[in-house]
C-alpha cells in the first residue's frame, strides 16, 4: 500500500509591505498644491518657492501610520509651475523664441544605430544654424543702431532735424560726435549691451534652473558613448529554463544616462562662443565701415591698422567656429568640468577686439561723410544663404539616418528637425526684419524707405524688404492646407455622429449634443496633422526665401522699385506686397510680445499655448545657449531624488508616480533616472499624456517606440489613460507581444450623454482636463497598487531577496 502523500505546505502568512505613496505631477499651466490635493490645508515637505513637494497637513507624517489609509496611498504633489510661469516680465523670453526652436531641432534627430559620425554631423549642423541666429540677431541690432540711426538718420539733415535727440550726432552741428566713425562707435553700445544681456540671462538662468545635480548614478563605459551596452529593467537578458536565449532587454535610453540633465560644460562653451560671436559681429560692423573708407581715400589713419583689426576679428571668428564644431553633449557622464581658459579668454578677446574697433573708428577723419546705407549690407544676404545651405545639408543627414533606422511614426520621414530649423531661421528673419522695417518707417516720416519718393533715408537692407514682401504670399499659400483641414474636420465630425450615438445607446439621440461631441473629437484629431502643416510651411519658406535672396541680389532694389516698368498690374502687386508685408511683420511682432505677456498673466491663455512653450523649454540647451532655460534640468532631478529618498526610507513601501500631460513626460524622464532596483518598485500612471503622440513622433531618438518599450519593461507596471476628445494626450502604443495592456481608453467623454436622475445637469466634455474626476482614474490607480503587491508572502519575499527578479507588467 502506497504511503500517504505528505500534506501540502502551509501557506505563509502574508505580511503588509508598508505605506503607499502617490506622487502627483501636474501638467501645462500649473496647478496649486491645494488644487492637486483637494485640500486648502497643505504643508511643504521639501523644495523651495520655485518647485516643491507638498502634502495635506494631516498627511505630513502618513508613513508612520499606514493603518489610517487602508488601500488609499498618501498623496504628494510636486508643483513645478514656478519654473515656467511668473510675472509678466518673463514674456521677454518670447523674444528668444528662434533660439528655442532651433534648440528643438537638435533633439528631433531620427533614431540612429551605429551611425556615430552622422549623429555628430547632425549636431554640428544644428549648432552652426544656432550660431547664425545669434549673428543675425546682433546684426539686426547693428542695423537699427549703427545703420538707421547713427549712419543714415544722423547723416541726413532732414531726418536729424525731426529727431532732436539726435542733434548732437548731426553733421550740420559739426560737433565731436558728428564724424561717422564716432557716431558708429557710440551706437555700438546698443548691440554690445544686447549681447551682454543675453550672456547675463544665460548665466543667471543656468544657476537658477539647470544647476541641480542628481544625487547619485553610475557612469558608463568610455568605449560605449551612446550607452548601447547598458541593459536595464526586470527583463535583463539571460537564458530561459530550456536553455534558449532570452529576448534581448532594452538598452538604457539617453534620458536615463547620468549626464543627460547636467550639460554644464557644453552650455558654458557655447555661451562663450555665442557671446564672442555677438561681440565680433559688432566689431566687424564698426571696423568694416572705417576700413573701407580708409582703403578708398587717403587719410590720416594708416591702412595697416584697419587690416590688423579685421585680421584679428577673422582669427577670433575661426576660433568661435572651432569651439562650436569641436564638442557636443556628453551624456554618459556628468560633465562637471569647465574649460576655464576658453570660457574667460574667448569672450574677453572678442570684447577687446571690439574695443580696438571702436578706437579705430573714432580716429578723426574730417573728410568722411555718411551717405546711402552702411557698408556691409551683403551680410544679411550671406547669412540667409548660409542658413538655407545648412538646413538643406541637415535634411540630407537626417534623411540618411532615418533610412538606416526607420520608425513608422516619425514625423515627415525623419525631416522634422530640418523643418523646425527652417522655421527657426524664418522666425529670426521675421523678428529682426520687423524691427528694422518699423524703425525705418518711424525715422522716415511720410516717406517709404527704399522707394526714393520723399524718403529722407535709404532704409534697411534690400533683402529685409524682399523677405517682408514674401509674407503675404506665404499666407495665401497657407490658405490651401487650412481649407483642406477645415473640410476634412467637418467630414470627420459628420462621420463620427452615428458612432457617438451608438456609444451612448440606448439613450435618446440628441442631434445638438451628438454634433458637439463629434466636432470636439474631430478637432482634437487635428493635432496629428500638425507635422504636415509644419512641412508645408518650411518648404514654402525655403523656396520663397531663396526667391527673396535671388531678387534682392539681382535687382539690388526693394520689390516696389524692382517692378518699375513691368506693367501696372505687376507694379501695383509688388507695391502692395511690400507695404502689406512690412506692416504685417511689424504688427505681428507687437502682437507676439503682447500675447506672450498675456499668456504669462492669464492662466487660461497660458494653457492654450503652454504646451508648445513647455515642450520647447523641456529640452536642455544643447544647440543654443541663449534659449529660454530648461525647467526639466531642475524638475527631473527633483522627482528622481524624491522617489529615491522615499523608497530608501520605506523598504517595503509602494510608490505610484502619477503625471498629467507634460507632467507625464517629467515623470517618465525621472523614472528613467532611477536605479534598476528602485524602478522595479515604482508604478507609473499617465493620463492626457503626449509621450507618444507628440514626443515619440517628433523626438524618436529619445521617446521612440524602443524607448517607450524599455520604459514599460523597466517599471513594475504602467497604465495610460486617454480620451478621443483630448487634443494633446493619446495612447502610448507599446509594441509588445502579448499586448501589455498599458493603454486604457478611449475613456468615455462626457461621462453622461444627456440628463439622468443621478446627473440631472449636462455633463461637460472634459477633453484634456480633470482626468482624476473620471472613475477610471481611481480604478487604474487601484490596479497599480494591487500589482505592486499590498500583501507579500514571507516565503516569496525571501525568494526575491535571494535573486529572483521583480515582477514586471510586461
Amino acid at each position: 500500500m502506497a504511503p500517504a502523500a505528505p500534506p501540502p505546505p502551509a501557506t505563509p502568512s502574508p505580511e503588509h509591505t508598508g505605506s503607499a505613496l502617490e506622487l502627483l505631477v501636474h501638467g501645462v499651466g500649473g496647478a496649486t498644491p491645494q488644487e492637486m490635493l483637494g485640500d486648502p490645508r497643505t504643508v511643504r515637505v521639501t523644495g523651495d518657492t520655485t518647485a516643491a513637494v507638498y502634502r495635506r497637513t494631516e498627511d505630513a507624517h502618513g508613513e508612520k501610520h499606514p493603518e489610517r489609509y487602508g488601500n488609499e496611498p498618501v498623496a504628494e504633489a510636486y508643483c513645478w509651475s514656478g519654473l515656467t510661469s511668473g510675472n509678466g516680465s518673463r514674456a521677454l523670453w518670447l523674444l528668444l523664441l528662434p533660439f528655442m526652436v532651433v534648440n528643438l531641432a537638435h533633439w528631433m534627430r531620427p533614431t540612429a544605430t551605429g551611425r556615430t559620425r552622422a549623429v555628430r554631423l547632425y549636431g554640428v549642423l544644428v549648432r552652426l544654424v544656432a550660431l547664425s541666429l545669434t549673428v543675425l540677431l546682433t546684426a539686426a541690432a547693428c542695423e537699427v543702431a549703427l545703420d538707421l540711426l547713427a549712419w543714415q538718420c544722423a547723416g541726413a539733415d532732414a531726418c536729424a532735424e525731426r529727431r532732436s535727440w539726435l542733434g548732437f550726432l548731426s553733421e550740420r552741428q559739426g560737433g565731436w560726435w558728428s564724424q561717422p566713425g564716432r557716431r558708429l562707435a557710440l551706437a555700438a553700445l546698443v548691440p554690445t549691451a544686447l549681447v551682454g544681456l543675453l550672456w547675463y540671462l544665460s548665466n543667471r538662468t543656468w544657476s537658477a534652473y539647470e544647476s541641480q545635480r542628481p544625487l547619485d548614478g553610475e557612469d558608463f563605459d568610455e568605449d560605449d558613448p551612446f550607452g548601447a551596452a547598458a541593459a536595464h529593467g526586470p527583463d535583463a537578458p539571460g537564458p530561459d529554463a530550456d536553455g534558449s536565449p532570452r529576448r534581448a532587454a532594452p538598452v538604457r535610453p539617453a534620458l536615463g544616462r547620468p549626464g543627460f540633465w547636467y550639460g554644464r560644460r557644453l552650455v558654458a562653451r557655447l555661451r562663450a562662443a555665442h557671446t564672442a560671436a555677438g561681440f565680433l559681429t559688432v566689431a566687424a560692423a564698426v571696423a568694416g565701415a572705417a576700413a573701407r573708407h580708409d582703403r578708398g581715400a587717403e587719410g590720416p589713419v594708416p591702412r595697416i591698422i584697419g587690416a590688423a583689426v579685421e585680421g584679428g576679428i577673422v582669427l577670433c571668428a575661426l576660433v568661435v567656429l572651432w569651439v562650436v564644431c569641436r564638442r557636443g553633449r556628453s551624456e554618459r557622464t556628468r560633465d562637471t568640468r569647465l574649460d576655464g581658459a576658453l570660457i574667460s579668454c574667448l569672450p574677453g578677446s572678442a570684447l577687446a577686439l571690439l574695443a580696438l574697433a571702436v578706437l579705430y573708428a573714432s580716429w578723426s577723419r574730417p573728410d568722411w561723410q555718411s551717405s546711402g546705407v552702411l557698408p556691409g549690407e551683403a551680410t544679411f544676404r550671406f547669412l540667409a544663404l548660409g542658413q538655407g545651405v545648412l538646413v538643406v545639408a541637415l535634411a540630407v543627414v537626417a534623411r540618411g539616418l532615418y533610412r538606416r533606422t526607420p520608425e513608422p511614426h516619425t514625423v515627415l520621414y525623419g525631416l522634422g528637425g530640418p523643418a523646425v530649423a527652417m522655421l527657426a531661421c524664418a522666425l529670426g528673419g521675421v523678428m529682426t526684419g520687423g524691427v528694422a522695417q518699423r524703425v525705418a518707417d518711424w525715422l522716415d516720416g511720410p516717406g517709404t524707405p527704399g522707394m526714393g519718393r520723399e524718403a529722407d533715408i535709404a532704409g534697411p537692407p534690400v533683402l529685409l524688404s524682399w523677405q517682408a514682401s514674401v509674407i503675404p504670399v506665404l499666407l495665401l499659400l497657407l490658405l490651401v492646407p487650412v481649407l483642406v483641414l477645415v473640410v476634412r474636420t467637418a467630414r470627420t465630425a459628420r462621420r463620427l455622429g452615428p458612432i457617438v450615438e451608438a456609444e451612448y445607446a440606448p439613450e435618446e439621440p440628441d442631434e445638438g449634443r451628438t454634433r458637439r461631441i463629434a466636432r470636439i473629437r474631430a478637432t482634437a484629431a487635428l493635432t496629428d496633422s500638425a507635422p504636415w502643416i509644419v512641412g508645408v510651411v518650411s518648404a514654402a519658406t525655403l523656396l520663397l526665401g531663396a526667391g527673396a535672396i535671388a531678387g534682392s541680389w539681382y535687382s539690388d532694389q526693394v520689390p516696389g522699385r524692382a517692378a518699375d516698368g513691368s506693367g501696372p498690374f505687376l507694379e501695383s502687386l509688388a507695391d502692395a506686397a511690400q507695404s502689406t508685408g512690412s506692416w504685417l511683420i511689424g504688427f505681428g511682432f507687437i502682437l507676439f510680445v503682447a500675447g506672450g505677456r498675456r499668456a504669462y498673466k492669464d492662466a487660461s491663455a497660458r494653457r492654450t499655448i503652454g504646451i508648445l512653450w513647455d515642450v520647447g523649454t523641456f529640452w536642455p540647451r544643447a544647440a543654443h545657449p541663449f534659449a529660454p532655460p530648461c525647467y526639466a534640468e531642475r524638475a527631473v532631478p527633483d522627482l528622481a531624488s524624491r522617489m529615491s529618498a522615499w523608497t530608501s526610507t520605506m523598504p517595503r513601501g509602494r510608490l505610484v508616480i502619477s503625471g498629467h500631460s507634460q507632467g507625464s513626460v517629467l515623470a517618465a524622464s525621472a523614472v528613467w533616472q532611477l536605479h534598476d532596483a528602485t524602478r522595479r518598485r515604482v508604478a507609473l500612471l499617465t493620463y492626457g499624456s503626449p509621450l507618444e503622440r507628440l514626443y515619440g513622433r517628433w523626438f524618436p531618438a529619445y521617446f521612440g517606440a524602443g524607448a517607450l518599450l524599455g520604459l514599460h519593461r523597466s517599471v513594475h507596471c504602467w497604465r495610460n489613460l486617454w480620451r478621443a476628445t483630448d487634443p494633446i494626450g493619446g495612447p502610448v502604443r507599446i509594441d509588445a507581444d502579448p499586448d501589455p495592456g498599458v493603454d486604457r481608453g478611449p475613456l468615455k467623454d462626457p461621462l453622461a450623454y444627456g440628463r439622468t436622475t443621478r446627473l440631472p445637469l449636462p455633463e461637460p466634455i472634459l477633453g484634456h482636463s480633470d482626468y482624476q474626476a473620471d472613475p477610471a482614474f481611481a480604478d487604474a490607480r487601484a490596479d497599480l497598487l494591487a500589482e505592486l503587491g499590498p500583501l507579500v508572502p514571507r516565503q516569496t519575499e525571501a525568494r526575491t531577496q535571494k535573486g529572483t527578479s521583480g515582477r514586471s507588467s510586461g
